[in-house]
């Protein structure tokens, strides 16, 4: 007899031999009856359930991978998220396995994790993203806790979250951790204007200067020009700013990534600061390192917490709220968090700045081509500002252009 697809049925007699055979076989049977294939016989066998092959390995075969030592495997691992170029090269190996991903996420493993392993893109942000950054944080990783308190203080408006989490990392001392509480504490981001506090700002900068900070150097150079926060030191002041320029130059140098010929970065412009003046078009300029925007240098890479609130903010249009503006300087992506709380351009009036880093930054990159002095300039709220120079006053805080 035929059943419908054509197929004959077995015969009574060698069915019941078969069953007879397996019952011999006391590990096999067992497979047998389940529908599992006998793994222990080393060859193939077909399943009854599903109509496929299934491969088996031979006896006394043993996985190599699974021999190896936990502390190898996370070695191994510690080493690969240092080197991390992008999140995938580290996240397709939790994927890869279930012991892979179990030794991934181990704490050692976090807190080694390289900056640009967890730069996520803020279109792509999601709960998930946000919870492996605080496993890195957790994990004790000083960058983690940087980025993800930037994201949380000014993207996420968690000020108090995003605070302490910068605090973390500045205890570790990452640089970048204590200049932007720097900032923060020059701006009084997050309050108001009365809880600005000069001098830890100042004090803030000094330790981010110390660990060779390109931008807290150039903020307290600025602050011991003007007397911000701190005792007036011109000669001081003029010191950092030339600190940080020969740490910028010097980082360029070391880059061999800039794409750039050398001769390019050290050829002194006599456009490059327009109060300079030269002797004759042919004769010596003096080192470019005395102007403090003079050096032909590209602009540094900026860090993924600054791309991440750039896009962040560019997604929404460019703003945070009503009143509130962004910093002018592309690289930095840092919002207001009250009206009028960054410092204009004294000369236009056109840009605003959070620190006087990136106005430095700005000024060289694109501003010095476009700022035209004008008497005075108006606000979004028709509110006046003059265009004096210093700091001070009711409104905004106004910048002098160097």
């Amino acid at each position: 007899m035929r059943t419908r697809g054509g197929n004959s049925y077995p015969i009574r007699g060698v069915a019941v031999n078969a069953c007879n055979t397996a019952a011999e076989k006391s590990t096999s049977s067992t497979n047998c009856k389940r529908g599992r294939p006998d793994f222990t016989a080393g060859e193939y066998m077909v399943c009854r359930k599903k109509n496929r092959l299934i491969p088996t390995g031979k006896k006394g075969e043993t996985d190599l991978f699974e021999s190896l030592p936990d502390d190898l495997v996370i070695s191994i691992l510690c080493k690969l998220s240092s080197s991390a170029s992008c999140p995938s090269d580290f996240i397709n190996v939790l994927i890869t396995c279930k012991r892979l991903n179990g030794l991934g996420l181990h704490s050692l493993v976090l807190s080694k994790a390289s900056p640009k392993s967890f730069a996520i893109k803020a279109k792509k942000w999601s709960d998930s993203a946000h919870r492996f950054l605080k496993h890195c944080a957790d994990a004790g990783n000083a960058e983690a806790c940087y980025t993800l308190g930037m994201i949380r203080f000014y993207c996420l408006q968690n000020r108090g979250s995003g605070a302490s989490l910068m605090a973390k990392a500045a205890i570790s001392s990452h640089a970048p951790a204590l200049y932007s509480l720097a900032v923060i504490q020059f701006n009084g981001s997050g309050g108001s204007k009365s809880d600005k506090d000069l001098r830890a700002g100042v004090a803030l900068c000094a330790r981010a200067a110390f660990l060779g900070h390109i931008d807290a150097l150039r903020e307290l150079g600025h602050c011991l020009q003007d007397g911000y926060g701190v005792r007036q030191n011109v000669t001081e002041g003029r010191r950092f700013l030339v600190q940080a320029n020969a740490r910028e130059l010097a980082a360029v140098l070391s880059n061999s990534n800039s794409g750039l010929p050398t001769r390019a970065w050290l050829t002194w412009s006599p456009h490059a600061h327009p109060n300079h003046r030269h002797p004759s078009e042919n004769g010596p300029s003096g080192c470019p390192l005395l102007s403090d925007f003079g050096c032909n240098v590209p602009a540094p890479e900026a860090h993924p917490a600054s791309r991440f609130m750039t896009e962040w903010f560019a997604i929404r249009g460019g703003s945070t709220g009503t009143g509130l503006r962004l910093c002018s300087h592309t690289g930095c992506g840092r919002p207001e968090t009250r009206k009028h709380e960054f410092r204009r351009c004294s000369v236009c009036g056109a840009v605003n700045y959070c620190s006087r880093a990136c106005q430095a930054l700005d000024w060289k990159l694109r501003h010095k081509e476009e700022c035209a002095p004008i008497e005075r300039w108006v606000d979004e709220d028709g509110e006046g500002g003059d265009g004096a120079d210093g700091f001070g006053g009711d409104g905004d805080d106004v910048m002098v252009e160097s």
